[in-house]
Order: structure tokens, then sequence, then C-alpha cells
């Protein structure tokens, strides 16, 4: 019989679960307009792709119809990332090894309140300039929020996901 370790009671270093990957995934109506958004929001990159793409276009395990041209260079048709310019990557993929968020197409389009979203922080004094360059990349001022708590600007990305800039 194996013993397993209560849920609330604290963890050793030795007994502590490995950390584990992870990414954000957002489900998008063009996955390749929302990689281009976030990438210039967050000044990510957009991953390449094209390696693994071709590689599996030439052994005949894909068919060409699932992947588009993207920044000159094929990538899939349904699914586009990003991911910090600092992170480790698969060389022979493109994927990001850090953070990095994923962008699926999904047939139907948003209808509600984000359940999670992204925060945006800048610099002291810059949230106005950042929001009028965020504006310009294509993203809407929902609502200014000024609470207790601090100040910050509730926006909407390209397909209308909510996100704030602090």
């Amino acid at each position: 019989m194996t013993e397993t370790q209560p849920q609330n009671q604290p963890q050793t270093p030795s007994s502590a679960p490995a950390p584990l990957h992870w990414k954000l995934v957002v489900d998008a109506a063009d996955p390749h307009a929302q990689a281009d958004f976030w990438a210039a929001t967050l000044g990510y990159l957009v991953e390449d792709h094209s390696v693994l793409v071709e590689r599996l276009l030439g052994f005949g395990a894909v068919p060409p119809e699932i992947t588009v041209e993207s920044h000159g260079r094929r990538a899939w048709r349904d699914a586009a990332a990003v991911r910090h310019p600092d992170d480790p990557y698969d060389k022979d993929s493109g994927t990001g090894l850090g953070r990095r968020l994923l962008f699926q197409r999904v047939p139907e389009p948003k209808t509600v309140k984000n359940r999670l979203h992204i925060d945006v922080h800048t610099g002291d004094g810059q949230r106005e300039a950042a929001v009028t360059r965020l504006t310009g990349l294509g993203a809407a001022v929902f609502r200014e929020v000024k609470e207790q708590g601090g100040e910050w600007v509730v926006m909407t990305d390209p397909e209308g996901n909510e996100f704030c800039v602090h």
C-alpha cells in the first residue's frame, strides 16, 4: 500500500512535485492575427514552426491544406503561438519552452466575459502611452478603473478578449 501526503500539509523540497511546464491557450477566429497582435503587445516573437511543417509535408504526414503562409513561411492554419524572446525553444519544431501564448482556431465567436485574462504591466507613468500604442495595434479601451487598490485600463484585443493595462 502506498501512502499519499494529505493535500493540506506543506511539502518539503524533496517531496514537492516538479514544476509543470505550461502555456496559455486562447481560442481565436484568426490565430495568426491574434499572434501578431500579442507579439507586438508583449514584445514577444511569433513562433516559427516552418521547419517542422515543411518536414511533415515532405514526409506526406500532413496534407498541405492544413497549412498557410504567414510571415513568408509555412505555418499551421489553425494555430499560431508567441513566445518570450529570452526563453528557450525547440529548434526542430520552433515551439517555445517557456512563457508562451498559443492561439487556436475555433468556429464560434467570443460571447461572454473572459474567465481568465492577461494583465500587462507598464513602467511608472507609461500606462497612457501603452494604451495609445495598443489602440494603434487594434485594441480598444473597454473601461478605465480607479479604485482604492489602484488604477488600470481594461482593454479588448482585436477579437474582444479583455485584458488589463496597469
